[in-house]
């Protein structure tokens, strides 16, 4: 490895600190904030200036003290999660000063990428350099491998899926349409159901806040469902059952209804399981890590759709860390149309 020039000045870092697990439905006094001097990368690593912080409900998950797939999120440390950002210094081959990247870092205005923990460059002639982690990111994969991995969708079947305006629910509901099935989608408010219809061109939505969901089915899905992607689980996921088509396919995202619940009692008991069977049904858990190895292709394709037209994504974006907290709890609460982002810093390629 060559010599890479020194950082000449430290800058000043604010993080925003994971500092207490939330009981139920989570509130913005589980973080703190802390200023502090960025460090100096050293041989492999990497210093960026964040721009855009991800909020996820996944995250969520890795808040409680165990019972979920990924590692819990230690105590008094920055949150980790999705960022994009501009390379301010780096000692790592590939990465050069004033390149777009992206990655896992954390919440904070300046991460300095460990040598261990892998970068990906972000495009800005794709689009927004936001769109690396949205829906040319984690997202949008997770949309593309669930809806066309996973739930192999195929002309004129009916799909339905559950958190439909979301990061990940819009575009696969999208992509569904593309392939040419007829496309049902669930959301929380009126706002969100006129979203989907109108600039999303969902064939039919509704919201669930307003009519029972299994009579909502039976109405809008009055053919049965092919295919169900799932981001909410609970009552809306055993209603799906007892209305599945033979053969359906269940790529199940995410359990949004699920994560705020403190014990097993408090989770909604599901009592359709037996219609997998006989329906000859196909449920896939997967996570997005269990795809990387289509994110070159994934990029090339929703990029094309987008130039295109053909699909269209929408942030909602809340400018500041010092609102990143609430940002967090609005988009747990729903309060979000499209993917909610947190803007840290100068987006040079809007000038």
């Amino acid at each position: 490895m060559g010599a890479f020039p020194r950082v000449e000045k430290l800058m000043q870092n604010r993080q925003v600190l994971f500092v207490k697990r939330p009981d139920g439905a989570v509130a913005s006094d589980i973080f703190d904030f802390r200023d502090t001097d960025t460090t100096e990368p050293r041989d492999g690593e990497v210093l960026i200036r964040n721009i855009y912080l991800s909020c996820d409900p996944y995250m969520r998950g890795q808040m409680k003290e165990s019972g979920y797939s990924r590692s819990p999120f230690a105590l008094g440390e920055p949150l980790p999660a999705r960022a994009v950002g501009r390379v301010v210094a780096s000692r790592r081959e590939g990465f050069n000063e004033g390149d777009y990247v992206w990655g896992f870092l954390a919440w904070e205005l300046y991460t300095c990428q460990p040598a261990d923990m892998q970068l990906w460059h972000v495009n800005p002639a794709h689009g927004p350099i936001s769109y690396g982690i949205s829906v040319l990111g984690m997202p949008g994969l997770t949309a593309y491998a669930g809806m066309l991995k996973y739930g192999r969708v195929k002309p004129r079947e009916t799909v339905f899926v559950s958190a439909a305006s979301g990061a990940v629910g819009s575009v696969a509901g999208q992509l569904g349409r593309i392939a040419g099935a007829r496309v049902v989608g669930s959301a929380g408010s009126d706002a969100k159901v006129a979203h989907m219809k109108d600039v999303l061109r969902f064939d039919e939505a509704f919201n669930y806040k307003e009519m029972e969901i299994g009579n909502a089915l039976d109405y809008h899905c009055p053919d049965g469902i092919d295919v169900y992607f799932d981001n909410v689980g609970g009552e809306t996921l055993d209603a799906v059952l007892a209305r599945l088509n033979e053969g359906a396919r269940l790529p199940i995202c995410g359990q949004i209804s699920e994560y705020d619940a403190t014990s097993n009692h408090e989770r909604y008991g599901i009592k359709n399981f037996p219609n997998l069977l006989s329906k000859h049904a196909t449920v896939t858990g997967f996570s997005v890590r269990d795809n990387m190895d289509m994110f070159d292709e994934f990029v090339t394709k929703m990029a094309a759709l987008i130039k295109a037209g053909d699909l269209v994504y929408m942030e909602d974006i809340v400018d500041g860390i010092e609102n990143a907290p609430e940002a967090f709890v609005g988009m747990m609460q729903g309060e979000n149309i499209g993917k909610r982002l947190v803007r840290v810093g100068e987006d040079p390629t809007l000038s």
